[in-house]
């Protein structure tokens, strides 16, 4: 593949919203095209990966446009894809750079776009990386068009610091020549996720997120905001909440393998409110995981310490029991669904219980905590203040009937932040109202008082609508008949 571009002065190309400008012409030699024969006998050719826009106005990749689509032609007409050919032959294909006013065009009477997406740009990026090393400088220009391409991936890890770029974005309302009711005109022309996307910076995708979009979109508006401090070598912990003494917290955590092929992550909620706290994203070995896990946990009250035992987890849950963490959660090995008889956040007895340490994700229960993580999200009863959260939740999509992380994108921030709620909602609030149960039982039990007054046997039984002044209950009565005798606590029902 050759690629040629060519600067035009004074020429301009009809759009939707007429005559418009624009920079240049790119000349792209290739030897694969795509040719599509319309219902009306029209005829348009162009590479595989150009995208036209289909009858509801949103843009489609020419590899997803089968026979039968509608796509959008000149005066807002229809055109039915009647055949689609792949041809290997060599060609030169052109596409116009920076239409102005819309980014869109007629070719051959058939909507296209400009060249959003440039054909193999993670291939000339990596070549343009040793021009740039000597000294260079590179401005990456474009439109969102949604998420999971090397744009959005760009962005977010420039806003993350994880490169050396620096965002600027540039909405409709800073050219001084446009008004509302030029914007609004733009939602009629584009649809609302189109003149979103064009003209609001808005990198919204196609609505296939597990949250959606008008979801998101409120916590970034609302929650959404810069720690307080970061921490660590690479400054990866968040802290938005410092340890507060009077409440409980959750410590979740995924691991990683620490080879940089993936990130390990956790997060700090707060029990009582769902409100994160702290957060951490990063790369290190299991044993320096562990051993950050536990200081974490130790600071925030000794949180409750729950750890995704999948594959690498055991090296990281192993430095954590040889470091005696009293509060790591332990659960049974056959683990299907979450309650009070079946999961633990001590280690008493696990070994009668068949008790293993951490959190086991399954094919039945993965479903189940995502179900549990979107309805909160959508219940707006989590407190996300993460950046790096919402721009995973924005690439956590489904995939046919799975959820999963875009190709190229991480869930890891998700599936630990999924996994402290769905313990929070179900293990812990099961024990909890267990304890409740209990103590109503326990305040129902009579309470039998043994005393000498005057010589006389007192036997003082109190009303069982009173509660118990004392756990201690008497085991029999002395040789004379009076109460007494051994006791025995009762608190071992709590």
């Amino acid at each position: 593949m050759s690629i040629d571009y060519k600067d035009i002065n004074d020429w301009e190309v009809l759009t939707p919203n007429g005559w418009q400008s624009f920079s240049g012409i790119k000349k792209v030699s290739k030897c694969k095209y795509v040719k599509f024969i319309f219902n009306s006998k029209n005829i348009l050719i162009c590479s595989i990966g150009h995208k036209l826009k289909r009858h509801d106005n949103v843009f489609i990749d020419t590899r997803k446009i089968k026979k039968g689509t509608k796509i959008i032609s000149k005066d807002n007409n229809i055109e039915i894809v009647k055949q689609k050919l792949i041809i290997n032959d060599d060609i030169d294909l052109y596409d116009l750079i920076e239409v102005n006013n819309g980014h869109e065009y007629y070719s051959n009477n058939i909507l296209s776009s400009n060249c959003a997406f440039i054909d193999g740009i993670e291939e000339i990026w990596l070549s343009a990386q040793y021009t740039l090393s000597t000294g260079g400088r590179a401005i990456v220009l474009s439109t969102p068009n949604g998420v999971g391409n090397f744009f959005h991936k760009t962005w977010v890890e420039a806003e993350e610091g994880k490169n050396q770029f620096k965002t600027i974005r540039l909405p409709w309302y800073l050219h001084p020549e446009r008004d509302q009711s030029w914007r609004d005109k733009q939602t009629e022309l584009s649809g609302v996720k189109g003149a979103a996307q064009e003209c609001d910076c808005d990198f919204s995708t196609s609505g296939n997120q597990v949250v959606s979009v008008d979801v998101l979109e409120f916590y970034k508006q609302t929650h959404i905001k810069d720690p307080v401090e970061k921490r660590g070598h690479n400054q990866d912990l968040w802290i938005w909440d410092y340890p507060n003494y009077s409440k409980n917290y959750i410590l979740s955590a995924d691991c990683a393998r620490g080879d940089g092929g993936d990130y390990s992550a956790f997060h700090v909620i707060d029990v009582e409110t769902m409100e994160q706290v702290a957060e951490y994203k990063g790369q290190l070995t299991t044993k320096d995981y562990g051993n950050l896990l536990v200081t974490t946990a130790t600071d925030y009250n000794n949180a409750l310490l729950i750890v995704e035992n999948n594959n690498v987890g055991w090296a990281t849950l192993q430095q954590i029991i040889d470091r005696n963490y009293q509060n790591t959660f332990y659960s049974t090995a056959d683990l299907t669904v979450v309650d009070v008889e079946k999961s633990y956040s001590n280690k008493l007895n696990r070994i009668d219980k068949k008790m293993i340490a951490g959190f086991s994700t399954t094919t039945k229960n993965r479903p189940l905590i995502i179900s549990n993580l979107e309805l909160f999200c959508r219940q707006k009863q989590v407190v996300i203040k993460s950046n790096r959260l919402y721009e995973e939740l924005n690439v956590f999509i489904w995939n046919g009937p799975k959820a999963e992380a875009m190709k190229g994108y991480n869930d890891d921030l998700v599936m630990a932040f999924g996994i402290g709620l769905w313990i929070r909602e179900t293990a812990l609030r099961l024990r909890n109202e267990q304890i409740l149960y209990n103590k109503a039982m326990m305040n129902k039990i009579s309470r039998v008082d043994s005393g000498i007054e005057s010589n006389k046997d007192v036997r003082d039984t109190t009303s069982l609508t009173n509660p118990m002044k004392t756990w201690d209950f008497s085991t029999g009565g002395d040789i004379n008949g009076k109460m007494g005798g051994k006791k025995e606590s009762l608190k071992w029902l709590l």
